[in-house]
């Protein structure tokens, strides 16, 4: 359903990613690991068409997504959650929510995203900047899902978050996916949460994925061989 072919992409003159080849169906959930510097923000930016892409094909349901601006990639069905989280931290968990929704819903939250994360609930009148980086992230997840996406790319959701709100993150991921029917590939470092949601793993390492294998079968000592530094 979402297809990259010999994707390739960089900074100036340098290039990060290259021929990245990746197909995943829908509601499959795809972790991608790597150390840090190995290129996997770069993918997701490029992705996402905050880089431009050199070379290569990305598609989702057939569409070619590689000459789209970033906004109408999010029209096509691809959301994003960045390093970071990147909300808004002077609006209110409402209003970062709000940014996210079609005009046709008229700022109107769908019920169901709330129900996912009932903390926002609570919270959607206090500022995204006064949130924990647990319900930061949660936020962001939400405000990404409420574009709709077919796919969603989650970059790195783990960063700086507790482990008692990294398992309640994987239970929403996966309660997302079944909901929504949702493919969903997430970068990561933290292994014990990608073996808890994902159902196959790839490694980039230097811009190229190195190893792939299914959830059944993967190799847990040789992707933590390449994330030691």
């Amino acid at each position: 359903m979402f297809n990259v072919a010999h994707l390739a992409s960089g900074y100036g003159q340098s290039q990060v990613i290259h021929d990245i080849n990746l197909n995943v169906a829908k509601q499959e959930i795809v972790a991608v690991m790597g150390r840090n510097g190995m290129g996997k923000t770069t993918l997701f930016k490029t992705l996402m068409g905050i880089l431009p892409t050199r070379d290569g094909s990305i598609t989702i349901d057939g569409i070619e997504l590689a000459k789209m601006e970033s906004h109408q990639r999010v029209a096509s069905g691809v959301a994003y959650v960045p390093q970071g989280r990147m909300i808004f931290p002077s609006m209110t968990v409402l209003e970062n929510i709000q940014t996210g929704l079609p005009a046709a819903a008229q700022g109107r939250v769908p019920e169901e995203l709330y129900a996912l994360f009932p903390v926002l609930f609570d919270m959607r009148s206090r500022r995204g900047g006064n949130l924990s980086g647990g319900q930061q992230q949660q936020l962001a997840i939400a405000r990404a899902l409420a574009t709709n996406p077919k796919v969603l790319l989650l970059d790195e959701p783990t960063e700086g978050i507790q482990p008692s709100i990294i398992k309640d993150i994987a239970r929403s991921l996966k309660e997302i996916r079944k909901i929504r029917e949702l493919t969903i590939i997430v970068s990561e470092q933290v292994l014990s949460f990608t073996m808890e949601i994902a159902d196959r793993f790839l490694v980039i390492d230097k811009g190229r994925f190195v190893y792939e294998d299914t959830k059944d079968r993967v190799d847990a000592a040789t992707i933590s061989r390449y994330l030691s530094v």
